[in-house]
């Protein structure tokens, strides 16, 4: 494979140059594994692993490599080994926040074009849940297509797809049944040759099984779901680079039982134009939608034109992303002060 057939391009080859000029070479991260990585370049596959100088002169462990990233790294004479020394900025990630108290973000996947956002059309269906992951793909720039699986599973199909539109805003929807085939055209559509797609939703609802037949074969372990509460294991543990075919590349993930927002400035308007199409007539400009008289917004929900639920969820993540902010700048703060004191020989 040519580094083109990978998703190199211009933006990449530009950022790259300083580093050709220090006799390194370019390659994606195919797959990571804790701090183990294997590369793909025109050269072949690599087992990797990091350098000391980069993990030590690294701020947090968002900038370490992950899969879709584009690194520089030295090839081991004479062995299938590489040593990565740095990661090329990144066109577009999809992020979140870790899980548990620890404030840091951590990145799924990078260099993406395409998340396929999914969820099963059995009694896991969350639309709520959708428009947490739609926020995180937009603010990451990726094209977020929303993939119902399991349509065989589904005896009220049409009320199914309405409040998926309802949640999914401007992003398509693709109903899909990876055991008949169901959709697998339309999303053939989005995976063209060099370009780079994410499955991504909770554990069980079949994105290894929607790649096993887009692929059109077994290459992704998958497992059954519990019928008692419709909830999956994690059948991929790790996130990789699967290379279709037709030449289309695509990241399948584990399934994530949290998902917690990280930091998103365009994604909360991007996922609900709705609300924000009613909010331009709010008789105040900074109206918050929630104690303020002649607000759009509340009047559209008690008017029944906004749903409820999603009126609500879209004021739970809202103040969710205000609160991570806020915890930034303090964290910000904080840090700089530490550095100033450390310069000056003091503690905080």
């Amino acid at each position: 494979m040519d580094l083109a057939s990978l998703g190199w391009d211009s933006f990449f080859d530009s950022a790259f140059a300083p580093f050709r000029d220090q006799g390194l070479v370019a390659a994606r991260v195919a797959m990571e594994d804790k701090h183990a990585y294997v590369l793909l370049n025109d050269q072949g596959d690599f087992t990797a692993s990091v350098s000391g100088k980069f993990l030590h002169q690294r701020d947090s462990n968002a900038e370490l490599p992950k899969v879709g990233d584009w690194v520089a790294a030295s090839l081991v004479p004479g062995e299938d080994k590489a040593i990565i020394h740095a990661v090329l900025p990144r066109r577009t990630k999809l992020a979140r926040k870790v899980p548990g108290r620890e404030f840091e973000e951590q990145v799924l996947a990078a260099n993406i074009d395409v998340a396929f956002v999914t969820q099963a059309l059995d009694q896991s269906f969350n639309p709520r849940r959708l428009e947490r992951f739609l926020i995180m793909v937009h603010e990451g720039g990726a094209k977020p297509v929303v993939v119902l699986n399991k349509t065989d599973l589904c005896d009220a199909l049409d009320a199914r797809l309405t409040e998926a539109q309802r949640a999914a805003g401007s992003a398509p929807i693709v109903p899909a049944c990876a055991l008949s085939g169901r959709g697998m055209k339309e999303l053939r559509e989005f995976l063209q040759p060099c370009t780079t797609s994410v499955f991504i939703g909770p554990s069980g609802v079949g994105k290894s099984s929607l790649i096993n037949r887009l692929y059109g074969e077994e290459i992704q372990a998958t497992l059954e779901v519990r019928e008692s509460d419709a909830k999956g294991r994690h059948s991929t543990t790790w996130r990789e680079l699967i290379v279709l075919p037709n030449g289309a590349l695509v990241i399948d993930t584990p399934g994530m039982r949290e998902f917690h927002i990280w930091l998103a400035n365009q994604g909360l308007p991007e996922t609900f134009p709705d609300i924000e199409e009613i909010a331009v007539r709010c008789h105040f400009r900074s109206c918050t939608h929630t104690v303020e008289k002649r607000c759009a917004v509340k009047e559209a929900v008690e008017a029944g034109q906004l749903p409820r639920a999603r009126y609500e969820n879209f004021l739970k993540l809202k103040h969710e992303i205000d609160y991570m902010v806020e915890e930034r700048r303090k964290h910000t703060y904080m840090a700089r002060k530490r550095e100033a004191a450390a310069r000056r020989g003091e503690s905080v």
